[in-house]
């Protein structure tokens, strides 16, 4: 699983870094260019819910494999691509084969692990989300430096093969047959067709229309996307096999936990991009030096993590969300201060003490926050909660970078070193803002979650 979640979250950002190569050696325009670093996110996004519904009803194990060997060939596709509209298409297959993958790693854990051990299995999960968000840039930047056997911008997708072909192998024979599935159950496909349809209206405008100015057509299509939703909920309530199972918001620890992570999400995705616009933009930093200096981040959340893992997430409950909460806002708060105060003498050095405390503060409420989530989620009902949990961090992700980024390139106006500064410097004090609101919503959780031993 963990392997598997490695590949995704990294293939999410070294594209980005890539982007000026694919088009030097395939062509195209802006546009094109657009979508092959949109097309994973859009299919990603897409896919989720419905297939963590398909691991409910067919088998968690089987579509597990699937999805890790369509995403390894779609990789291959990828890196062997003769031009940019193939490149396009394999990347919609990458996204759709990782959307089919990552639910059902996260329900197996949850079915395989029992409630005093699970917490511990998550452990990884933290540290590897933070440090893949650092080490895929620099990853990327190192290929394209190397330029092994000629092979350029390509070596970013060929590297996932072999880790594919592995995670492949050790699922076929480590991954339980059974793992709680509903075989009586099926597949309600009008409410698929319902939700695919609100979702696309909603993710397509949100990762493209920043980058285009946000036209009319994007406008339009976030104004249907409610009515789209409104229908697949009147579809839901009339189905006998609903695609999202009914149960779930019945728990208020799921309900108010989502909201939660999409708070969190659309703040930490606006934060990351907002970073990385002010230190390569603004300061004009290389991409391997903005990677360095988010080392303290990542570090600060993967010690918070482990220590969340094992001692506080249990020990403390609800209380270890507002201690996270509460340190990311202060760490926060000092990257704004920050950048106020030095300026365009800022250095990796004045930034490491708040990038370190947020991630100190992030780390501390991904274990805690799953528990909340899927922790007291019945055999039937995680393959599906695993699936929103996912789709809502895509959602949260994209909507917080389509808002804070508009926000920030508002700010910038003409674009100078002390515009950016005060851009970030927005950004940050916002985001501070969101965590703020998600404190106030930790009071609504119940003290400790379900699985917890008090």
């Amino acid at each position: 699983m963990v392997l598997a979640e490695l590949m995704d979250l990294i293939d999410t950002s070294v594209a980005n870094l890539a982007g000026p190569s694919i088009r030097a050696d395939l062509g195209g325009g802006p546009m094109t260019l657009q979508w092959v670093l949109s097309a994973y996110t859009a299919a990603f996004a897409l896919g989720l819910v419905t297939s963590g519904r398909l691991g409910d009803l067919v088998g968690r194990r089987r579509l597990f494999l699937v999805g890790i060997g369509g995403f390894t060939l779609a990789s291959l596709a990828c890196g062997l691509a003769p031009g940019a509209g193939f490149l396009i298409g394999a990347r919609l297959f990458q996204g759709l084969f990782g959307a089919v993958m990552i639910p059902q790693g996260m329900a197996l854990v949850k079915i395989v692990f029992p409630p005093e051990h699970l917490r511990k299995a998550l452990t990884p999960f933290g540290p590897i989300m933070g440090l893949a968000m650092v080490a895929g840039p620099m990853l990327a930047g190192w290929l394209l430096h190397l330029d092994l056997f000629g092979a350029r911008w390509r070596s970013i997708f060929l590297i996932n093969v072999p880790f594919g072909v592995l995670a492949a192998a050790l699922g076929w024979y480590v991954l339980p047959r059974h793992g709680g599935e509903d075989r009586g159950a099926r597949l309600d496909l009008a409410g698929v067709g319902l939700l695919t349809a609100g979702s696309a209206l909603l993710i397509v405008p949100l990762i493209q229309g920043r980058e285009l100015g946000w036209p009319a057509w994007s406008l339009a299509m976030i104004a249907a996307s409610p009515a789209a939703f409104g229908l697949f909920a009147a579809s839901e309530r009339r189905s006998d096999h609903p695609v999202i199972t009914p149960s779930l918001f019945g728990r208020r620890g799921f309900v108010v936990g989502l909201l939660i992570v999409g708070g969190f999400y659309a703040a930490l995705s606006g934060f990351v991009l907002v970073v990385n616009l002010l230190l390569q933009s603004g300061l004009g930093w290389t991409p391997l030096r903005t990677g360095l200096a988010l080392v303290p981040w990542a570090v600060g959340t993967a010690a918070a993590t482990l220590l969340s893992g094992a001692v506080l997430a249990e020990r403390l409950g609800r209380t270890s969300l507002h201690l996270g909460l509460s340190i990311a806002i202060v760490g926060l708060l000092g990257l704004w201060w920050s950048t106020a105060h030095w300026g365009d003498a800022i250095t990796m050095w004045r930034l490491a003490p708040a990038l370190c405390v947020t991630g100190i503060g992030s780390g501390l409420l991904f274990i805690p926050l799953f528990d909340y989530i899927l922790g007291d989620a019945r055999a039937e009902e995680v393959g599906t909660g695993a699936g929103m949990l996912n789709a809502a961090q895509q959602f949260a992700g994209a909507i917080g970078v389509a808002a804070l980024g508009t926000a920030f390139f508002a700010r910038v106006g003409r674009p100078s070193t002390a515009s950016y500064l005060a851009a970030a410097g927005l950004v940050f004090a916002v985001c501070a803002g969101i965590f703020a609101l998600a404190l106030l919503l930790v009071g609504l959780l119940p003290r400790h979650s379900q699985q917890s031993p008090h």
